[in-house]
């Protein structure tokens, strides 16, 4: 008679869930379509599992022992990135995103296999705190999953998580200062190394103008001061950005709407509560170096039993256009487990909850609709979307992140009437330049932006919402978004 599973065996399946999820989530920004995504979240899951059980000399891993290590989950997105330059560079490179190719194939990509001290400092303040610490930072400002969520996860007191991950980000911080120092860089860079720490301690201090337009240029101490800067809300974007690299910002997002579905939805976490050990609880206070990995351990072990270590069964032609019609709601934790063979998928969703936000101001529209594009994913020789589908809308414009020369924004658009496609127009009042935008394809003429339906997302039912999000450069001034139209018409704004 087989034996029954245990509640450990629950456990260890839920956790490998919450790494395959967050795998192919990632996969699917990267591909062309969903039975590439899965093929290429498939192969990258082997290869990150074979690097988390070896060290750099393939000895397997132990409790006692470990190289200096991302967490598992960064550690997979992380083979995800280099399983698509292995696609790239071997031929199957039509399967990838456009834009991620010409990543891949431009300095920006050097710099996370380069040398170390050249490395994103995010990745290497992440990877030199105890791998325990570094779990707790991930899953809290990356994969947005509630504190209690956490503690149970990680096995933490609940009542004393929120100091804990203070504390946390204190010493990632202190990591992220000491690699910003050892980092090779000019001497102007150099020269404002003090003050950009000094500046970034405390959420009263005022940037003097000369560091300001010095981060507006440099991207390494831009990096650094998103590394150092602890209030405001950027640290997940630096995380995310630091150690993904290309699409790290939309990964972000997908993650946040993910935690948001589980919690609209009253979708019980799937990871037991654990008792909390007093003693374990201040071993792990203390951070006298003693991981605790029994977890982490039974997990790899169990998804390199059930995962294929190769893509053998998978089918190695070319996505169509139109796998993207047949992609997985990635962004839904609740999605069942997908066998690595399996390509058949629903409807990703078109839209989420937004986060609170500053009201957009209505002004003149200054600009006549693009008849041009400085997109490379958008063709202004395509045709419109039907007029007939045009609605009486609402729209909300939510600044979610912004730094020195740059900012991540959503927008939500509510239509009284059902859509079979869509285009949002809105215009900016300050040079602002979009560079880059998920769930939608976008143009820019001047100061005219228009984003249009994804393939994936063109259908909005009656008094539903379309949302999308976008990352875009400003200089001086950041005014919000203005005179958005749906379709042609007018919207609203909220």
């Amino acid at each position: 008679m087989p034996d029954l599973p245990t509640p450990q065996d629950a456990t260890e399946a839920a956790l490998f869930t919450e790494c395959w999820d967050a795998v192919l989530s990632y996969a699917d920004l990267c591909t062309a379509g969903s039975e590439a995504a899965t093929q290429l979240a498939t192969e990258a899951f082997a290869l990150g599992m074979r690097e988390a059980r070896t060290d750099a000399g393939g000895t397997v891993r132990s409790a006692g022992r470990r190289a200096p290590r991302l967490p598992v989950i960064p550690l997979l997105l992380t083979a995800v990135r280099a399983t698509a330059a292995d696609w790239e560079s071997g031929g199957q490179g039509h399967r990838l995103d456009p834009d991620l190719r010409l990543w891949l194939n431009s300095a920006k990509a050097d710099r996370y296999t380069g040398p170390p001290l050249q490395r994103p400092l995010a990745a290497r303040g992440l990877r030199d705190l105890q791998e325990a610490d570094a779990d707790l930072l991930w899953l809290a400002e990356v994969e947005a999953l509630p504190l209690p969520v956490v503690a149970r996860r990680l096995g933490l007191d609940p009542a004393n998580i929120a100091e804990e991950l203070n504390q946390v980000r204190g010493l990632f911080r202190d990591r992220s200062h000491r690699n910003h120092l050892d980092t090779p860089m000019d001497a102007q860079c150099r020269s404002y190394a003090r003050l950009l720490d000094a500046v970034t301690r405390s959420s009263a201090a005022d940037t003097p103008g000369d560091l300001s337009r010095h981060l507006a240029t440099c991207v390494q101490c831009a990096e650094a001061a998103a590394c150092l800067r602890l209030h405001g809300g950027g640290l997940p974007g630096a995380l995310a950005g630091g150690v993904i690299g290309w699409g790290g910002l939309a990964y972000l997002e997908r993650r946040r709407r993910a935690a948001e579905v589980r919690l609209g939805a009253g979708r019980p976490e799937p990871i037991e509560a654990r008792p909390v050990d007093p003693g374990a609880q201040r071993a792990r206070v203390v951070r006298n170096g003693l991981l605790v990995t029994a977890v982490l351990v039974s997990l790899l072990a169990l998804a390199v039993s059930v995962m294929p270590m190769g893509g053998g069964s998978m089918d190695d032609g070319a996505a169509t256009p139109g796998d993207s019609a047949d992609r997985q709601p990635v962004a839904d934790p609740g999605a069942p487990l997908p066998s690595p063979s399996s390509s058949s998928a629903t409807d990703r969703p078109s839209a989420s909850p937004a986060p609170s936000g500053s009201t957009t101001p209505r002004k003149e529209n200054p600009d006549p609709e693009p008849q041009g594009t400085t997109s490379s994913t958008a063709r202004d020789d395509e045709p419109a979307p039907s007029e007939s589908a045009a609605a009486t809308c609402e729209v909300r414009y939510d600044l979610v992140n912004q730094w020195p020369d740059g900012f991540q924004a959503s927008v939500t658009v509510t239509t009284d009437e059902a859509l079979d496609s869509w285009r949002v127009a809105w215009s900016f009042d300050d040079g602002q330049k979009v560079g880059q935008m998920w769930d939608a394809t976008f143009a820019q003429n001047g100061s005219r932006v228009t984003a249009t339906a994804a393939d994936y997302n063109k259908s909005v039912a009656a008094g539903s919402s379309l949302s999308f999000g976008f990352l875009a450069s400003w200089q001086g001034t950041n005014s919000p978004a203005y005179d958005f139209t749906l379709n042609g018409r007018s919207c609203a704004t909220s």
